[in-house]
């Protein structure tokens, strides 16, 4: 697949799949217990990469591509970036 930058964090693991022709979904596992699950792991979808133009996409949702993103501007929990108003920024 795919040379993902991120390092999975402690407790959590990283899957790719085949999303679409060009598209891979990269999703992020979360292997601590909780109990409304009963102690299954918790999966989120941290974003999408285009094989095609070598490009992370941040998810709308599980099932639709969001904007293109740069890879420095994500976390290894999430490709979906923090939208803050100016007073946000200024204490940031």
């Amino acid at each position: 697949m795919i040379d993902f930058p991120h390092s999975a964090p402690e407790g959590y693991s990283y899957e790719q799949v085949c999303f679409k022709t060009h598209v891979v979904a990269i999703w992020i596992h979360n292997h601590y217990r909780f109990d409304y699950n009963n102690g299954s792991p918790v999966s989120s979808i941290w974003g999408f990469y285009n094989l095609k133009t070598k490009c992370f996409h941040a998810p709308v949702n599980s099932k639709t591509v969001g904007n293109q993103v740069d890879i420095k501007n994500t976390t290894p929990y999430s490709a979906m970036q923090i939208k803050q108003t100016p007073l946000e920024c200024a204490y940031v």
